[in-house]
């Protein structure tokens, strides 16, 4: 039986994303993080700061995220 985990992994390798999406993702990241600064219990914030950095993660390194962009300009000859 596979996970739930590498199924939802399997079907985000699959699906098409769109155009902006590691921005909407590294938005909400960033939402997050800050909204931990005003939260009030020690667990709130800690679930906050995991949370927007995951999503900031996943921003970075995701199919269309920071990490294709720096692919792609390795592959471009310098001039």
């Amino acid at each position: 039986m596979t996970s739930l985990v590498s199924r939802i992994r399997a079907f985000d390798r699959q699906r098409a994303s769109f155009p902006g999406e590691h921005l909407i993702v590294a938005a909400v990241g960033s939402s997050l993080l800050r909204s931990a600064l005003r939260r009030r219990t020690g667990v709130g914030r800690v679930l906050a700061l995991v949370a927007g950095g995951a999503l900031l993660a996943r921003a970075a390194s995701g199919r269309d995220g920071l990490a294709r962009l720096a692919r792609g300009r390795r592959a471009l000859p310098m001039a």
